[in-house]
C-alpha cells in the first residue's frame, strides 16, 4: 500500500510542478526577479549560461532537502523529492535541449505536441519585456496552439 501511495505522491509533485513552473515563471521571472530572466528573452550575452539557470537551483535544494527528509523518516519526502527532481528533468529536456537547441538533440521532432509546445514557447519568447507575456507553462499549453 505503501508503494501505491509513493507513486500517488510523487505524480502528484511532478503534476503540481507545471503549476509551480507557471506561477514562478509569470509571477516571479517576470516579475520582481526579471533581472535574473531577462537575459533569457534578450540573448544579449556571450557565456552558454544564463543568469535565468539560477531559478533551477532553488528547486535542486528543495528536492534535495526532501530527500535529506526522507532519511530522516519521513518517506513520503522521497516521492516529494523525486517528483520534484524528475519534473526538473523533464524541464531541462523539454526546455534547455528540445526548444532552445542548448545541446542539439531532438532536432526532427515533429509531432503534434512538440509542434504546439514550440509554438507557444515561440509565442511566448515574442515578447521581449517583462509585461504583457503569454503562454508561461511548459509541458500543459493551451490548445490553441495545437492548432494549425
Amino acid at each position: 500500500m505503501q508503494v501505491f501511495f509513493w507513486i500517488l505522491i510523487f505524480l502528484s509533485t511532478f503534476c503540481f510542478m507545471e503549476f509551480m513552473a507557471w506561477f514562478t515563471h509569470k509571477y516571479i521571472m517576470h516579475g520582481f526577479l526579471w533581472s535574473l530572466h531577462k537575459d533569457h528573452h534578450h540573448k544579449d550575452h556571450k557565456s552558454w549560461f544564463e543568469r535565468n539557470d539560477a531559478f533551477f537551483i532553488f528547486y535542486a535544494v528543495v528536492s534535495m532537502s526532501c530527500f535529506y527528509f526522507g532519511g530522516q523518516g519521513f518517506w513520503f519526502a522521497y516521492a516529494i523529492g523525486f517528483g520534484i527532481m524528475a519534473y526538473g528533468l523533464a524541464y531541462f529536456l523539454v526546455h534547455d535541449i528540445f526548444i532552445h537547441q542548448r545541446f542539439k538533440l531532438f532536432r526532427n521532432a515533429n509531432n503534434w505536441y512538440a509542434r504546439g509546445v514550440r509554438r507557444a514557447h515561440k509565442m511566448h519568447h515574442k515578447h521581449l519585456g517583462k509585461e504583457d507575456g503569454e503562454c508561461f507553462g511548459m509541458l500543459f499549453v493551451p490548445f490553441k496552439y495545437f492548432k494549425k
